[in-house]
C-alpha cells in the first residue's frame, strides 16, 4: 500500500487534515470494501496531492496542458475516480463497486475526459472561476460547511462572505450559461438555449410545457438547467461524476455530526470545544441507515426547474445505506505515513435514524368493576379503552398540471401544522408509475412507494407556511392519483 506524502509545511499539513476525510470518504463510495476503500484513498491521495503541487507550482506535467483550476478537495476528488479507471485497466476491478466498474466503461463517464467543449458544464464552469471564488464555491455547495467556518479557512470577513458566496454563485451560472451555448449541439436545443436561461434567472417563473417536455428528454439540456440554478448535486455530480450525489450526501451527514447534529450550540469543528453552556464535549453520533433519499438517473436532482439524475448514484446510495452512513468524525484525522487507516476512520459508522412521530400515551389499565360504582361527577384524569382518533397535523393539495400519453406532470404542496426543520414526504403511485424527474425536492423510489426529501434550500417550514415540490413521472395506465401522503411519519389529509 502506497505511503501518503509528507507535508512540506504547517498550511499544506493543514490542508492535508481538510482534505483526507473527503477523500476517503469517496473512495470507500467507489469500492468494495473498506480496505480496498483505505487502499484506494491512500494511492489517490498521494497522487493528487502531486498534481496539486505542479499546478500551485505552476509547472504541469505534459506539453500543452494548461494548470488546472479546481479546487483542492475536487482535484482530489478527480485523482480517487481516475486510479479507480485505472484500477479496472490493471485488473484490480474486483475491488471496485460493481456499477462504478460499468460507469467506467459508459460514454458518460468518458465525458469528463474527452474533448474540453463536450465536458459537463459544471466541471468547465467550476474551471473557469477564479481559484479563491471557486474554493469558495466548492467548500459552501458541495461539503456543506456553515459559512463562519468556510471564512475561517480561506482567511474571509465572515461578515461579507454571504455576499461574497452570492457574487461567486452568479458569476458561476453565467460561466455556465456561455460554456453550454459554446457547446456542441443540435437546432432543437440551441433554440431552447436563451429561453432556459431567462426562466431560470427567476425562482418564481414557471418554465413553458415545451421547455418542460424538452428537458424531460434531452440531458444536456437538463444538466445545464441544474448549474443554471445551482441546487442540489449539481457540483460534486458534474466535476466529479459517478457518485457525485452520494458524496454530497455524506458531507452534508458529516458537517451535520461535526457541529454537534445540527444544534444552534453545537462544538465549534475547528477546535472541537463544547459551546457555552452545554457542559459536555459534542460527542461522535452514530448513525444508522440513511433514511433520506436518494437519487434518480442523471446528475442533478434538486433543479428548481427542471433536474436531472447522476447515473449510477441510486445504486450508490443504496450501498451506503447498506453500509450505514458517511464518514463523520468531528475532526478528520490523517493517517500517519506508511501506516494503513485504522478502523475508526474507515467510513460508514450508522447514522441516527430519522424520528417518527411522538408514540401515543398507552392506555391506563382497566380497573375493576366496582360492585356499588358511583358516577363521576367529572373526569377523573383515566382514559376510555378506545382512543379517538387525531386529526390529520398536515394537509396535501396534490395537482396534476400536465399530462401526456406515457406521462405526467404533478405538484405536491404540503401544508404542516407546525415548524419544520426538515422534512420528508412518502406518498403511493399507481403500480408501475416511475418517477423520471423531481425538483426542489430528491427522490427515493421503491416500487410505488415513493419519498421525496427536503433540499438544502428549503428544509425549513415555518409555522403556517407551505413547502411544495414538482415531479415528472413516466406511466402505464391513465390514473395518474397519488395516496397515502405521510409528512415526517404522519398522515396527512389530501385536500
Amino acid at each position: 500500500m502506497p505511503d501518503l506524502p509528507s507535508p512540506q509545511d504547517a498550511s499544506e499539513a493543514a490542508l492535508f487534515s481538510e482534505c483526507w476525510d473527503a477523500v476517503l470518504s469517496y473512495a470507500d463510495l467507489c469500492t468494495a470494501g473498506s480496505s480496498a476503500a483505505a487502499e484506494l484513498a491512500r494511492e489517490a491521495f498521494a497522487e493528487g496531492i502531486r498534481e496539486l503541487r505542479a499546478a500551485e507550482s505552476g509547472s504541469v506535467r505534459g506539453t500543452g496542458r494548461r494548470s488546472s483550476r479546481l479546487p483542492r478537495i475536487p482535484l482530489l476528488l478527480t485523482a480517487v475516480r481516475d486510479t479507480a479507471a485505472a484500477w479496472e485497466k490493471e485488473g484490480k476491478g474486483h475491488k471496485l463497486d460493481p456499477e462504478l466498474r460499468l460507469w467506467l466503461h459508459s460514454d458518460e463517464a468518458a465525458r469528463y475526459t474527452g474533448p474540453p467543449l463536450e465536458r459537463p458544464v459544471a466541471l468547465r464552469g467550476l474551471r473557469d472561476l477564479q481559484q479563491a471564488d471557486a474554493e469558495l464555491l466548492w467548500l459552501a455547495e458541495a461539503e456543506a460547511l456553515p459559512l463562519p467556518l468556510v471564512a475561517r479557512r480561506l482567511g474571509l470577513d465572515p461578515a461579507t462572505t454571504a455576499d461574497e458566496l452570492a457574487q461567486v454563485g452568479r458569476l458561476f451560472r453565467d460561466r455556465c450559461h456561455r460554456n453550454h451555448l459554446d457547446s456542441p449541439m443540435d437546432a432543437e436545443c440551441r433554440s431552447y438555449a436563451r429561453l432556459l436561461d431567462a426562466v431560470t434567472r427567476s425562482p418564481a417563473a414557471d418554465a413553458p410545457a415545451d421547455l418542460t417536455l424538452h428537458l424531460a428528454t434531452c440531458r444536456q439540456c437538463a444538466e445545464a438547467a441544474a448549474c443554471l440554478r445551482l441546487n442540489g448535486g449539481t457540483l460534486p455530480g458534474g466535476v466529479i461524476g459517478w457518485g457525485g450525489l452520494a458524496y454530497l450526501e455524506r458531507r452534508r451527514r458529516a458537517a451535520e455530526v461535526r457541529l454537534g447534529a445540527g444544534h444552534p450550540h453545537g462544538a465549534d469543528p475547528d477546535t472541537d470545544e463544547p459551546a457555552a453552556g452545554r457542559g459536555r464535549t459534542t460527542r461522535v453520533v452514530r448513525h444508522g441507515p440513511m433514511a433520506a433519499a436518494v437519487l434518480v438517473s442523471l446528475l442533478a436532482l434538486a433543479v428548481s426547474l427542471m433536474p436531472f439524475g447522476d447515473g449510477g448514484d441510486g445504486g450508490t446510495a443504496a450501498r451506503d445505506n447498506d453500509r450505514g452512513g458517511p464518514v463523520a468524525a468531528p475532526v478528520p484525522s490523517l493517517p500517519p505515513a506508511g501506516t494503513a487507516p485504522s478502523a475508526t476512520a474507515t467510513p460508514g459508522s450508522p447514522e441516527p435514524p430519522t424520528p417518527s412521530a411522538a408514540p401515543s400515551r398507552p392506555a391506563p389499565p382497566t380497573r375493576t368493576a366496582d360492585p356499588a360504582p358511583e358516577p363521576d361527577p367529572e373526569p377523573q384524569g383515566t382514559s376510555s379503552g378506545t382512543a379517538a382518533t387525531p386529526p390529520a397535523s398536515c394537509s396535501v393539495d396534490y395537482d396534476v398540471v400536465n399530462e401526456w400519453p406515457d406521462g405526467y406532470q404533478a405538484t405536491v404542496t404540503v401544508t404542516p401544522g407546525h415548524p419544520l426543520n426538515g422534512w420528508h414526504v412518502a406518498f403511493t403511485l399507481p403500480a408501475g408509475h416511475r418517477i423520471t424527474q423531481m425538483w426542489d425536492a430528491s427522490s427515493h423510489q421503491t416500487g410505488s412507494r415513493v419519498t421525496a426529501t427536503a433540499a438544502d434550500y428549503n428544509a425549513t417550514v415555518a409555522q403556517d407556511s407551505t413547502v411544495a415540490f414538482g415531479f415528472i413521472a413516466a406511466r402505464r395506465t391513465d390514473d395518474t392519483r397519488a395516496t397515502d401522503f405521510v409528512l415526517n411519519g404522519e398522515s396527512c389529509a389530501v385536500a
